[in-house]
C-alpha cells in the first residue's frame, strides 16, 4: 500500500522520491488513562490540563507499539504496592462489628477490593491494616493467590495506619497505592487508570466531579457564598503515590504535627501536584446501612 501511495504522490508531484522512506522501527509511546482533558489539583485548586504531545516517561512506564499492535503495557508487572486500610470502626452504621467486615453478597466488604487487587498483574502484595483479630477473614480469601499478603496493625488515626502500612512494604516497590476496604466496588479497570496517572506524575487520585450544588456557609448556617461547582471533585480511593514521596510527606506532617485526611494531602505539603483521575460513581464508600443497600443492587447489577 505505501508504495502505491507513492506512485500515485510522483504521479502528481514529480518531486516525491521515486523509493519510499524505510519504514521506520517501532517507537516507545505512553498510552494515557483515558482520552479526556485532565484535572490537575495544586494548592487546593483544580485545574484543566491539556494533553501534551510528550510527556515525562517514570521509570515504571513502560510502553512500546509496533505496527498492528493494539497496546503496550503502561504499570510494570508487579510493581504496586497495596495498603489496604481496615481498621476503622464503623460506628455510623450500627453493627456490633466494624463495617468493613459486614457481609455483602456472600464475603465480607473488606474482602471484595482485596479480590480485586489480588487478581492485579500490576501488584506485587497487599499490606492489610487491620486488628490483629480479623487477620482470619482475610487469610484464605483469595482463590489461586498468587501474591503476598502482609498484615499490620492500625494506628489511632487514618494517617497513622497508612504510616504503619507504608513500613511493611517491599522496598523495590515503585507505587504504592492505598485504598479503604469500605469502598468495595472500586473496578480493575479505575485501578489500573489511577496507577498509570500516578506513574507519569508521581501522584494520583481516583476522583468524581461533583453533582450537587455546594455552598459555603457561616457558623451561623447563613450562605456565605456558592461554590462553582465545575472546579470540585469528590474524592476517593485508590490513591496512589511514589513510595519515597508518601515518606519524605509523613516526615513533614510530624515534624509539623499536621493533621491530614487523606493519604494525598500528605504528599500536598510538598508542594507536589497530584493528578486527579476520572472515576466512577458506583466506587461508593459504605458507611450506613443505606450504602449497604446500594452495594447491594450496585454488585447484582453487574
Amino acid at each position: 500500500m505505501e508504495l502505491r501511495l507513492y506512485s500515485h504522490l510522483q504521479a502528481r508531484f514529480p518531486s516525491v522520491p521515486t523509493t519510499p522512506p524505510p519504514s521506520a522501527s517501532p517507537t516507545a509511546v505512553l498510552l494515557p488513562a483515558s482520552r479526556r482533558g485532565r484535572r490537575l489539583w495544586i494548592g487546593g485548586s483544580c485545574r484543566v490540563a491539556p494533553w501534551r504531545n510528550t510527556r515525562h516517561l517514570h521509570s515504571a512506564i513502560c510502553a512500546s507499539i509496533p505496527d498492528g499492535a493494539q497496546g503496550g503495557e503502561a504499570v510494570k508487572e508487579r510493581s504496586v504496592s497495596v495498603i489496604l486500610l481496615s481498621g476503622g470502626q464503623g460506628k455510623r452504621m450500627g453493627a456490633n462489628m466494624p463495617k468493613q467486615y459486614l457481609p455483602l453478597l456472600g464475603a465480607p466488604i473488606a474482602v471484595h477490593s482485596l479480590r480485586t487487587f489480588c487478581g492485579m498483574k500490576e501488584v506485587k502484595e497487599v499490606v492489610v491494616v487491620c486488628d490483629p483479630s480479623y487477620k482470619n477473614i482475610f487469610e484464605g480469601s483469595v482463590e489461586n493467590l498468587q501474591i503476598p499478603i502482609k498484615f499490620t496493625c492500625p494506628g489511632k488515626e487514618r494517617q497513622d495506619s497508612v504510616f504503619n502500612g507504608l513500613q511493611e512494604i517491599d522496598g523495590d516497590s515503585e507505587l504504592v497505592c492505598v485504598h479503604d476496604s469500605a469502598r468495595p466496588l472500586v473496578s480493575s479497570e479505575d485501578v489500573k487508570k489511577v496507577l498509570e496517572d500516578a506513574a507519569v506524575h508521581g501522584a494520583a487520585v481516583l476522583g468524581v466531579p461533583v453533582k450537587a450544588t455546594i455552598k459555603e456557609a457561616n457558623s451561623d448556617s447563613f450562605v456565605v457564598k456558592t461554590l462553582d461547582r465545575k472546579t470540585l471533585w469528590e474524592m476517593q480511593t485508590p490513591q496512589v503515590m511514589e513510595p519515597n514521596l508518601l515518606k519524605d510527606g509523613f516526615e513533614l506532617v510530624k515534624r509539623d504535627d499536621l493533621e491530614v485526611t487523606d493519604d494525598v494531602s500528605i504528599v500536598e505539603y510538598l508542594k507536589h501536584p497530584v493528578y486527579i483521575t476520572e472515576g466512577s460513581y458506583t466506587n461508593i464508600k459504605v458507611t450506613t446501612p443505606d450504602d449497604l443497600l446500594l452495594a447491594e443492587r450496585l454488585m447484582n447489577g453487574k
